[in-house]
């Protein structure tokens, strides 16, 4: 009896998948090719992404490679539309190539396309925080004390590894401008950092005591 039972409800069971199927063979069969689209689109995506990474490289690998003073017109502006294409490995060193070799010395443009890469490009998020810090270095010896604590505000406030580089940099920019009691603020932050660099705290007490000590 128990066998039967067992063998009634197999075949209850079987019947109505079958119904099922039956009755839903076009959502099915849709549902089926949406996830073949999505697959075929999402390889052939990340297919196009190889590629153009290709491409980028080889573009960027030909370009410094025949850099020379007779071709700096064209590099620079082969460069340019390197960084232009927002590519997280090239732009930024097409930018670094560019600064590096003075191609271009306009400080407006050069700092339009540190804005390109900060704003525009995805980065690593510590990748983009150096950028932040080579974008103050870059403008240290020509912004006053807003511009670069403006630049350098989202390492100040974060726990970036990059923080330390910065508030040292703006130690060291207010010790150059014989702004002592405002150097002496930043060297004292990076004393007070945990789970940094022992350097720059060594170099930080070190400012302190033979040069700013009162």
């Amino acid at each position: 009896m128990d066998e039967e039972t067992a063998i009634i409800n197999r075949n209850t069971r079987n019947e109505k998948i079958k119904n099922f199927f039956l009755e839903n063979k076009k959502k099915l069969f849709s549902l089926a090719v949406l996830i073949l689209i999505f697959l075929l689109s999402y390889f052939l995506f990340n297919d196009y992404k190889s590629k153009k990474k290709i491409e980028v490289s080889d573009l960027y690998n030909s370009t410094i490679i025949d850099y020379n003073k007779n071709n700096k017109d064209e590099t620079t502006e082969a460069l340019v539309s390197l960084i232009k294409k927002k590519d997280p490995t090239y732009s930024p060193l097409s930018l670094y190539f560019i600064i590096d070799n003075a191609l271009i010395t306009d400080s407006f443009k050069i700092n339009e396309l540190f804005d390109i890469v900060i704003n525009d490009v995805s980065l690593d998020k510590e990748l983009k925080n150096l950028i932040y810090f080579k974008k103050a270095l870059y403008n240290a010896d020509s912004s006053d004390e807003n511009q670069l604590l403006d630049i350098l505000k989202p390492l100040i406030n974060s726990e970036s590894v990059w923080k330390v580089h910065a508030l040292y940099l703006m130690a060291e920019f207010f010790y150059s401008k014989n702004e002592k009691e405002k150097s002496k603020e930043f060297y004292n932050k990076i004393i007070s950092l945990e789970n940094v660099n022992q350097d720059f705290k060594i170099e930080a007490q070190k400012r302190l005591n033979r040069d700013l000590s009162e």
